[in-house]
């Protein structure tokens, strides 16, 4: 008797736990709800079962090495961002290295530090919890080269796991990363096979794993304006891949070369791999202008249309602020509504002082793009500057689903005509004020080719339905 209550007490035990733990008729929570392609929208991401832009800006390219992180990222949240930037880079002052210093001052690669990590996974879940998604570049490839190669663990000078000699690595790198003097980015198999150094730097990448695999809102960057070969990007491409489908996850991997011509033969790399590079990062085009910067991004988004391999278009980098070296505040304002009106998946502003980061600028220009994309059937429009009529070079951008919705961006004032042939009824007119965010009501007159003129010379989008 007592052997058959066990028996039945153990039955149902089991029967519990099954319960509890399986759910065949339904997939893993994360891939019903994280990141991924949208199944309609393909050239959109889809997040938690919707097509979603991604807008962003931020302070900081290593978010998660940030003091006041949940405080910036409350204001990342509140401007109507949800994306942002992470390079895994430790060269900034206060930074942390990932690995453990010895008392000798030398690192061990087989030591964590555990500090970097705590950062890490902290960011992770602040960031879940305000539904940022986060595009993280794995290698930071400024933290190789010149000054701070000096300092990186990696350097063989500056660990107790291997020497230059055995590693092949040099102990001093003076050149520009786009010289790849760094036999560091030639240790794969396909290149140079550096066992010793190749082993550290998989250990890292799973370290890395460890954490964000656990989370759905996480795309993956191979570099950082690489000109390397691209046998190391579609190695830790597909290294990642693996790593994540043993985990029972599904990732997604992309490139960010180092041209800032996307016609360039490192971009074709991204565009022509879509098994392995599956969203493409075009922030390079971002140090483009005006009509260059809107035909280039165009045109490489319809080349995946015509290769049967359209897949979201990210620019997780606009350059430009008036302080800086790259370009103007103007020039950064305009490229961030561009990608968004010519249909880029995502556009951030780089941070200062390349960038605007998330500045009161940059925060109006996010938050005007969200109500704008908001207002619309955006996901359904596409570029539409052919509508536009008695147009000057870099005068006015438009996106349009014809008979319906218009939205015309005019970046310094401007007057156009446009071609409003077969709108059934009474279309209305709004104006959006993008730098105050505001907006107002319009009047149209005629039918047909209407007169639109911009209310003055700032940052004006004119939106009719």
């Amino acid at each position: 008797m007592k052997n058959n209550i066990r028996y039945l007490i153990c039955f149902f035990a089991i029967l519990l736990i099954n319960a509890c733990t399986s759910s065949p008729s339904q997939e893993p929570e994360d891939k019903v709800s994280g990141i991924k392609t949208n199944p309609d929208y393909p050239s959109y991401w889809d997040y938690q079962g919707k097509p979603t832009l991604l807008l962003g800006g931020s302070v900081e390219d290593n978010l998660f090495q940030i003091a006041n992180l949940e405080e910036h990222l409350e204001l990342l949240s509140t401007a109507g961002s949800n994306y942002v930037r992470n390079t895994m880079s430790s060269r900034d002052s206060g930074d942390v290295w990932p690995f453990k210093r010895l008392e000798n001052n030398l690192y061990d690669l087989r030591q964590w530090d555990n500090e970097y990590w705590r950062r890490f996974e902290q960011f992770l879940q602040e960031s879940a919890k305000r539904d940022i998604i986060v595009q993280i570049e794995v290698w930071a490839t400024f933290d190789f080269y010149r000054d701070f190669w000096e300092l990186n663990p990696f350097n063989p000078k500056n660990n107790v796991n291997y020497n230059s000699r055995r590693s092949k690595l040099p102990e001093s790198v003076d050149s520009h990363p786009i010289f790849t003097e760094n036999n560091f980015f030639r240790s794969v198999p396909s290149q140079m096979s550096l066992a010793p150094v190749l082993g550290f730097q998989q250990q890292f990448v799973d370290k890395m794993l460890s954490y964000s695999l656990q989370y759905g809102h996480i795309l993956y960057c191979m570099d950082n304006e690489t000109s390397v070969t691209s046998d190391w990007g579609k190695y830790w491409a597909k290294y990642i891949q693996k790593q994540a489908k043993l985990a029972g996850k599904e990732v997604y991997t992309t490139e960010m070369w180092d041209p800032h011509d996307l016609s360039h033969p490192f971009h074709a790399e991204t565009f022509d791999n879509p098994d392995i590079f599956t969203f493409v990062d075009i922030s390079q085009n971002n140090h483009q202008s005006a009509d260059a910067h809107w035909n280039n991004g165009i045109e490489q988004i319809k080349r995946l249309e015509k290769m049967d391999a359209v897949r979201p278009v990210n620019n997780v980098k606009v350059y430009g602020n008036d302080g800086g070296q790259h370009k103007t505040t103007r020039d950064a304002i305009e490229n961030f509504i561009q990608n968004v009106m010519m249909g880029c998946a995502s556009t951030r502003f780089h941070r200062p002082t390349s960038g605007q980061g998330l500045n009161e600028t940059a925060q109006a220009v996010i938050k005007s793009m969200r109500e704008l994309t908001d207002r619309m059937d955006f996901f359904r429009g596409q570029p539409q500057n052919e509508l536009l009529e008695s147009r000057n070079q870099g005068e006015a951008y438009c996106r349009a689903i014809p008979n319906a919705e218009y939205a015309v961006y005019f970046p310094e004032g401007g007057e156009i005509e446009l071609d409003l042939s077969g709108f059934e009824g009474n279309p209305t007119l709004s104006w959006l004020h993008v730098l105050r965010s505001e907006w107002s009501e319009g009047e149209l007159s005629g039918k047909g080719k209407i007169n639109l003129k911009s209310p003055d010379g700032d940052h004006w989008i004119a939106l009719i339905q």
